[in-house]
């Protein structure tokens, strides 16, 4: 997404059931960005999920393994897509 002539990327989490549950811009795509999103979440719901399924950027694999190693994390080109 472009604001200002600037890209930037739209993290999104998302439950099973499609409820959007934290979103934010940022500029990057890195491992602070994916750490500081699954923070976020840990923060706001006060619980780990069993699973996350990503795409195939390796940052959140790096971001899990710091923020909750015990967490299972499915990552495919498709799974995430809901549509």
């Amino acid at each position: 997404m472009k604001i200002a002539c600037r890209s930037y990327w739209l993290w999104r989490a998302v439950d099973q059931n499609g409820v959007v549950l934290e979103e934010f811009l940022q500029s990057r795509r890195h491992k602070r960005a994916a750490t500081r999103l699954l923070v976020r979440l840990l923060k706001r719901h006060g619980f780990v999920a069993k699973r996350i399924v990503t795409d195939k950027l390796r940052s959140y694999a790096a971001a899990k393994r710091e923020v909750a190693p015990d967490l299972d994390h499915w990552s495919h080109k498709g799974l995430n897509n809901r549509a």
